[in-house]
């Protein structure tokens, strides 16, 4: 009997870890590119880096260690794309006088990805795991970045705007828009509950630490749900968690709303995939 060959269907694995493009045109280096474009519009106009040298102990550790981890786990070479984007985002975001943290949140960041694992998905945002445990464990010794972009609108200008695009190109976008949407309305909320003017309410946003935040830790597709309604919601949740954690006056309050409310979403979402499963091909042909 003849048998009629079929073409396999495939699915699309991400170029890099942490990045599906949904296209070919899309470049895997225009993320890490975009990030570099950060650092050097923000260091270059603000200053916004403790120093080269550290950045680059970021850099080079989080990069030794998805190779190391990625060889010895998964028995492969992993692409550096992502390791590179979680090592310039800690030099960008962390402080402190000390080479030292640098190198350990580097390295707690990506060994987060290899560790804190449920059913092959790791829970939290490499960078954000990172600098969040720095701050818990190690307050004395480091801090964040605080600076704003000040009154540089171009500046800000250019990287919203690039970042919108490469966001949107990989069909991410809407997250952005929910988080921005809610962290405006929050901040009218923050205003009249305590006073201030709202435009104090709403300038960290402007800030390069949010152009971090908002484009590369809550659209992280390895750390975030999947149906894009959740993903939302679950924006609008670390918009809501994070006014709670502003008006106890705390300085990490986007750092610290993630690191709780992404995992917890994630977790939900297989506790309900695990209770309602999708049917299978097979049963769906059997149906139709």
């Amino acid at each position: 009997m003849s048998q009629t060959t079929r073409p396999i269907e495939t699915e699309s694995k991400p170029l890099f870890r942490g990045w599906t493009p949904t296209s070919s045109s899309m470049n895997p280096y225009i993320p890490p590119a975009f990030i570099t474009l950060i650092l050097l519009v923000g260091h270059l106009s603000f200053g916004i880096l403790e120093s080269y040298q550290r950045t680059a102990l970021a850099i080079v550790s989080s990069m030794v260690c998805e190779l190391v981890l990625g060889r010895l786990l998964l028995h492969k070479w992993p692409n550096l794309a992502s390791s590179y984007i979680t090592g310039i985002s800690v030099g960008i975001l962390l402080r402190s006088p000390a080479f030292w943290p640098y190198a350990v949140c580097a390295m707690l960041s990506i060994t987060s990805k290899y560790v804190l694992r449920v059913k092959g998905r790791h829970l939290f945002n490499p960078s954000n795991f990172g600098i969040s445990a720095m701050l818990f464990l190690a307050s004395d010794a480091v801090a964040t970045l605080s600076i704003q972009w000040g009154n540089n609108l171009a500046a800000m200008a250019v990287i919203w705007v690039l970042g919108s695009l490469i966001i949107w190109r990989a069909r991410r976008f809407h997250i952005c828009a929910a988080y921005v949407a809610s962290f405006f309305l929050f901040s009218f909320v923050r205003a009249w509950m305590t006073g201030d003017p709202w435009l104090s309410e709403v300038s960290p946003i402007t800030g390069p630490e949010y152009q971090l935040f908002t484009f590369f830790m809550i659209t992280d597709p390895k750390t975030t749900v999947r149906a894009k309604w959740a993903q939302c919601v679950v924006a609008f949740f670390v918009a809501a968690v994070e006014m709670l954690f502003r008006l106890d006056q705390s300085l990490y309050a986007p750092l610290y709303a993630l690191f709780f409310v992404g995992p917890i979403a994630l977790v939900i979402e297989m506790m309900w995939t695990a209770r309602h499963p999708a049917p299978r091909p097979s049963a769906l042909a059997a149906q139709a």
